[in-house]
């Protein structure tokens, strides 16, 4: 479990988070991304951190006032009480938050991301599992009964050596990954695009976090609704976490589960990934397979399995995937 959040964490959710409380609560409008890393930037510079601005240094804040105008950051600074309230709901629910500074931050995330990694992490469960994910496994939201089995093995056969899985918590796919390998009493950690307050207190994930088997991440505040966006980054983070990356089915060309194969195939080129191999056709795995994909080798031993993660990362593919957009298959509420 995680602790009192730390001032810097404290100083962060000021700054960006929205900090919901109730339905069509809205407050000033929080740091863009752009803003926040501009203001990392400056506070570096003058050996300064996020919570020496709560402590409201006329000079610091007036500087930083030339990147968020100093109203507006007055605004945002001020409102502890909400804060403290924002708090008090998540810790009720069993849900934690985490600064990038914080012990506990993903390390693959931060070492992947660098600059761009989110400037904070919500989540529930045992945070300590997310720094241990092996096999992302990830599909269509929209996937027969013979691809949710093939999904449902794959966790088992995860959970059964001793491989944690990561994957995006949508229904299809995803869901049958996690769902086999919690079954089989593997370690499993979900990121979700949106409901985290819903997922924390759901009676299908509640046992499986209290027992210490699951964790729950997202990036985006726990009563925020759905946003493609949000969806999108959360796909680049399944891999961030994984030493391997296995694609189930996915659309050719569109949809979150393309998007975030073929980013990974031919442009970020961190982990392999390979995709479900059989004689049934499907557009999308063969062009991830031309694109530079592997072949999944239904590892059976456990040297077969350490020999998945010991493959290296595809080389940049001599013809890059056609841009995608967002489809049916991950980008839509899970």
């Amino acid at each position: 479990m995680i602790g009192a959040v730390s001032d810097n964490t404290r100083a962060v959710l000021l700054l960006t988070a929205p900090l919901l409380l109730g339905r069509g609560d809205e407050g000033p409008r929080t740091v863009t991304a752009t803003e926040y890393r501009r203001l990392v930037q400056l506070l570096i510079e003058r050996q300064a951190r996020p919570a020496d601005l709560v402590a409201g240094s006329d000079e610091l804040l007036e500087a930083c006032g030339e990147i968020v105008d100093r109203a507006r950051l007055e605004a945002l600074l001020a409102r502890g009480l909400r804060l403290a309230q924002a708090l008090e709901q998540w810790q009720a629910r069993g849900i934690w938050v985490l600064g990038r500074g914080d012990r506990g931050y993903p390390r693959r995330l931060l070492q992947r991301q660098r600059t761009a990694a989110p400037a904070l992490l919500y989540g529930c469960g045992d945070v300590g599992i997310l720094d241990h994910c092996d096999l992302a496994v990830v599909g269509s939201r929209r996937a027969d009964a013979e691809t949710l089995a093939f999904a449902r093995r794959i966790g088992a056969d995860c959970a059964e050596h001793g491989h944690p899985v990561v994957s995006g918590g949508a229904r299809g796919v995803d869901a049958a990954a996690m769902q086999g390998a919690l079954d089989a009493g593997g370690l499993v950690v979900g990121v979700l695009a949106d409901g985290l307050e819903r997922a924390a207190v759901a009676a299908a994930y509640r046992p499986r976090l209290q027992a210490g088997q699951l964790a729950l991440l997202a990036g985006t505040d726990p009563k925020a609704t759905f946003h493609v966006g949000a969806a999108m980054q959360r796909n680049r983070w399944i891999y961030c976490l994984a030493r391997a990356g296995l694609v189930v089915e996915c659309d050719h060309g569109k949809g979150g589960t393309w998007a975030g194969a073929s980013a990974q195939l031919d442009k970020h080129r961190e982990i392999p990934v390979f995709v479900r191999a059989d004689d049934r056709p499907s557009a999308g795995r063969a062009a991830l397979l031309e694109f530079g994909a592997r072949p999944w080798p239904a590892p059976k031993a456990a040297a077969e399995w350490k020999q998945v993660f010991r493959t290296p990362a595809q080389q940049s593919p001599s013809k890059g995937p056609p841009s995608d957009s967002p489809g049916d298959d991950g980008d839509e509420r899970s």
